[in-house]
């Protein structure tokens, strides 16, 4: 490690750290000295151990990886490698204060919002459920609260209209990855100073569970083709369908019809299309899943299901 690099703790969990990961370990300011991510844990169908894509990152550039349970675990540790500065990315753990002092410059997180609005774990969907025009990438001085912490830099980006929480996390990930060089830099060299958030604008996004995929048909259908996308990947939008009430899984929806005097929740065809009743007009469903069955476009629905083509989904 060169003298004048500054030593670095990656704290990171997902692949939403991964473009600024690489940057760091390919930095000539920084020197990754570890990387701190959660536990190896099983995934998938067949339930198999797999590490978190921060580790499996971590490995390709032979950094040292550390796996506690419990970030308290590792204080110990990461006072020993006595980092100049911790950088961390959806971590899913709070850092004590006891961590947070540790480093000469502080811990500086990449939250996936313009904050102080969403703050907490569901910033990308939030911004996707309540119709934003743009979100973006925040860098932050992290203190004892949840992303409370005064601001280094920011980043715009637009939301497409056909943006799920998937591509726009993807989007985010990279952004995140543009700012960190600029934004560390600045603020190590004194040109940034951080500013308190406006916690009159504060807003929270609360940690999502599978059931908060279950599809409100009352609800009007722009509304609810904005939960799609918002879903998606997970937990994903999902509703019950016919008498045994199989889990319906709806991955894409398309068009709004001007429709009414049905009940919410009702299938229908119209001009070929695959339609559902909601509280104002109706959803034009393109893509959905039966339990055990591949995604499929709602045209093979129609042609291979047609008992339930007039169902009601709740």
């Amino acid at each position: 490690m060169k003298p004048n690099k500054l030593k670095t703790i990656f704290i990171g969990t997902s692949d939403f750290g991964l473009p600024a990961l690489r940057r760091l370990a390919t930095s000539e300011f920084f020197a990754l000295a570890a990387v701190i991510t959660q536990p190896d844990k099983p995934a998938g169908r067949r339930m198999d151990i797999a590490p978190p894509p921060v580790k499996t990152e971590a490995l390709k550039h032979n950094l040292p990886v550390l796996q506690p349970r419990n970030i308290n675990t590792a204080i110990d540790e990461i006072r020993t490698i006595d980092p100049d500065i911790i950088i961390v990315a959806a971590y899913r753990q709070i850092l004590p204060e006891s961590v947070l002092a540790i480093p000469k410059y502080g811990c500086i997180n990449l939250h996936a919002s313009l904050l102080p609005k969403y703050r907490g774990a569901a910033c990308v969907q939030a911004a996707i459920l309540n119709g934003d025009d743009r979100t973006g990438v925040t860098v932050m001085k992290m203190d004892k609260g949840l992303d409370t912490g005064p601001i280094l830099a920011q980043k715009t980006v637009n939301i497409d209209a056909e943006d799920t929480a998937g591509t726009l996390h993807d989007k985010l990930a990279r952004l995140a990855g543009e700012i960190l060089d600029y934004a560390l830099k600045s603020y190590v060299s004194g040109k940034l100073t951080p500013e308190p958030q406006d916690e009159g604008a504060a807003s929270c996004a609360k940690e999502l569970t599978k059931r908060d995929g279950h599809i409100d048909w009352s609800q009007p259908a722009e509304k609810i083709e904005r939960f799609i996308r918002a879903m998606n990947p997970w937990p994903g939008a999902f509703s019950f369908i016919g008498p045994d009430e199989k889990m319906l899984k709806i991955t894409r929806a398309g068009d709004i019809l001007e429709t009414g005097g049905k009940q919410s929740g009702k299938l229908s065809t119209t001009d070929k299309k695959l339609a559902v009743q909601c509280g104002r007009g109706s959803l034009v469903i393109e893509e959905l899943q039966l339990p055990g069955k591949k995604s499929m476009a709602a045209r093979e629905f129609l042609n291979g299901y047609a008992k339930y083509t007039h169902a009601e989904l709740k």
